[in-house]
């Protein structure tokens, strides 16, 4: 609901989300609130430009503690780039994007990673991020 969100301390901000299956991911929806929404009529806290990407490591099996520094999960592989994005605030606040770069693997976590802000320095300011794709597994029915 508008005025709440996940604040992050800095402009360039990252968070990994741990989904509830395993997931071949297709599509990242993002939503800010639109500046009429906003308790305090600015939004220059929503992200701008971001990435989202997936580590090799993690798809086969080690969890979210594969995205090690430098881009590399705690094997040295590079975690693979899934397209690079940006949030409009002056379209609808809540945007999908498709990913550039599908991969042939199911996933159980994803990173998003927040390079710049509409405005704010200190902090960035996210209201929901829903990972679209296909569930891969034995009992798989649906969408993630």
């Amino acid at each position: 609901s508008p005025g709440y969100c996940w604040p992050f301390q800095a402009p360039r901000s990252q968070l990994v989300i741990r989904l509830p299956a395993r997931v071949q991911p297709t599509a990242i929806t993002v939503q800010h609130p639109l500046k009429e929404s906003s308790a305090l009529g600015d939004i220059s806290s929503a992200p701008r430009d971001f990435t989202v990407s997936v580590s090799l490591c993690q798809a086969l099996g080690a969890g979210t503690e594969c995205w090690g520094k430098a881009g590399a999960d705690e094997e040295g592989e590079e975690e693979t780039l899934l397209g690079t994005f940006s949030y409009d605030i002056e379209k609808e606040p809540t945007q999908t994007f498709p990913l550039q770069n599908e991969l042939p693997r199911a996933f159980q976590s994803i990173r998003l990673v927040v390079h710049s802000t509409w405005g704010k320095s200190r902090y960035t300011c996210i209201s929901r991020v829903q990972v679209h794709g296909n569930i891969m597994g034995r009992n798989a029915i649906g969408r993630a």
